[in-house]
């Protein structure tokens, strides 16, 4: 099996209100759940804001430590998905069900090497 990064990419700022938000946290747990019953979920979980980041860059013999997301923009990394599956089209169906559930983008990338 080959390995999969399912990636959640969600808008900087406030969540969307409990009577949004909770019908599609339930429908992602659905997602979650059928992934684990197949033996698809390797490893999974939301992020924290991307404000919280911290990026290191080594850069000409010294490491620089800033605050905030390294990329500026609208959108950011809000959780993620390891996945395994036998091919991409069986990773894309995965990817299909939680961009369906949680009705943000999905990317769906291979890992290079599949080991520990």
């Amino acid at each position: 099996m080959k390995h999969y990064l399912l990636s959640i990419y969600q808008p900087d700022g406030p969540p969307p209100p409990p009577e949004v938000l909770d019908p599609i946290m339930r429908d992602v747990s659905e997602v979650i759940r059928e992934m684990k019953a197949a033996g698809a979920l390797v490893f999974g979980g939301g992020l924290y804001p991307a404000s919280t980041a911290t990026v290191l860059t080594f850069k000409d013999g010294k490491m620089l430590t800033t605050d905030g997301p390294y990329i500026e923009g609208k959108e950011h990394l809000g959780g993620f998905d390891i996945i395994q599956a036998p091919d991409l089209d069986a990773a894309l169906e995965w990817g299909r069900k939680l961009a369906r559930a949680i009705t943000l983008p999905i990317e769906v990338r291979p890992f290079q090497h599949n080991g520990a």
